[in-house]
């Protein structure tokens, strides 16, 4: 294979390297799945491993804090290393973390393997875009960055209707090995179609912190990390949520997490249409829609058909979150995007382990109900505060150093 990263700039422009990309979408995938996987298999592993629902969301928890180092450190720590061997170590781990969840015995090594999988999912992340940036030419970026989301989108699909029922068929730990398995696929994948990739800029913890401290992003930051937060004590808690509240048995979750991925899907598309309107009112209607959502789920508690169609109405909205968020960095510090990236990154693991560990609190004092109802408080919270208090207008690159 041409090593078509290594030449000159406009070789690499007149050669699309589309196999690569399709490799880093099958890593996109297989992180996402395993990430969210807890969320629809909560219930058979807490008994499993005789622990609380709320104990074994920490398992959650435990991913998304290392994802946040992960998402800080990784450009400095392999700041001289090829790009193709790190990604393909990201998706050694996911192999590694997935076999240690399956064959846990206990809550320990339960977390050991979600630590290894938040090392993966936070460095892979920090690096995908400016990677598949770096494997096309110009005027086919906006179409390989479309494809590598599309992996986000897929993994939210089956991730976790497919996890509920296969759970119930052939158990909570055969679907991490099934997992570990796709794993396998996506390093043999990455393998044979990714190029070398020499590092590029200089990346130092001290251009994070020159870009965190810019006008506007620190109160942007904390805006995503309340609506992670409130979105994902909502997202690790759903499962016990249908079956304790609302009663419905495991068959019927995977119907309604079905619903939530393609509504999620299709949200993400609608999201565009919307941004293109106006990116505060995207920024503001997404975690409104969701906390209206949770608080009338809370409301009707017990009716099963009105609870799916708000749990798809929460899917459609949360689908818009990341690419209007990721669009608000782009105008914010458009001379450091791949620095904002990575903060934005870091945000969003924030906020899923505070919602997955504070909502895991909640859980074992008051149950999916209580967990609910202040999820919804803080999504609502937010959306009020982003209204009024959040900058959108793009920063000219002069005026942003």
């Amino acid at each position: 294979m041409t090593n078509t990263l290594n030449a000159s700039p406009a070789q690499v422009q007149d050669v699309p390297a589309w196999g690569a990309v399709i490799a880093m979408t099958l890593g996109v995938f297989g992180l996402v799945t395993a990430e969210f996987l807890p969320a629809s298999l909560l219930t058979p592993m807490a008994s499993d491993l005789s622990i609380t629902e709320g104990m074994a969301g920490q398992a959650v928890s435990a991913t998304a804090i290392l994802a946040v180092f992960a998402s800080l450190l990784t450009a400095t720590v392999t700041r001289r290393m090829d790009r193709r061997y790190v990604l393909l170590g990201f998706s050694v781990l996911l192999i590694i973390s997935n076999i240690l969840v399956a064959l846990a015995p206990n809550f320990f090594l339960l977390l050991a393997g979600r630590v290894l999988l938040g090392i993966a999912l936070g460095g892979f992340w920090t690096m995908a875009a400016a990677i598949v940036m770096r494997l096309v030419p110009d005027k086919d970026i906006p179409r390989a960055l479309a494809i590598l989301f599309s992996g986000v989108s897929a993994a939210t699909i089956f991730a976790a209707p497919l996890g509920s029922y296969l759970g119930g068929t052939i158990g909570w730990r055969n679907v991490f090995l099934l997992v570990a398995l796709l794993g396998v696929l996506v390093l043999a994948v990455q393998f044979a179609t990714l190029p070398r990739m020499q590092p590029r800029g200089r990346a130092t913890l001290g251009t994070l912190i020159a870009v965190m401290n810019r006008p506007r992003m620190k109160f942007g930051l904390l805006m995503l990390v309340l609506i992670f937060t409130g979105h994902f004590a909502l997202f690790t808690y759903v499962r016990p949520f249908l079956e304790n509240v609302t009663g419905v048995a495991t068959a019927g979750i995977s119907g309604i997490l079905l619903g939530f991925g393609v509504a999620n899907f299709i949200g993400t598309y609608i999201a565009g249409a919307l941004i293109a309107r106006s990116l505060r009112l995207t920024l503001t209607l997404m975690p409104l829609i969701i906390g209206l959502a949770g608080i009338g789920m809370v409301s009707i508690q017990g009716a099963v058909a009105p609870t799916a169609i708000l749990v798809a109405i929460w899917g459609m909205a949360f689908g818009g979150v990341p690419v209007a968020w990721s669009t608000w960095i782009t105008r914010s510090v458009p001379d450091e995007a791949e620095s904002g990236g990575g903060l934005l990154v870091a945000a969003i693991q924030v906020g899923i382990a505070t919602g997955a560990a504070a909502g895991g609190l909640v859980f074992d004092v008051s149950g999916a109900f209580g967990v609910f109802t202040i999820a919804a408080l803080i999504l609502l919270a937010a959306a009020i505060i982003v209204t009024f208090g959040l900058r959108t207008d793009p920063v000219k690159v002069a005026q942003s150093v």
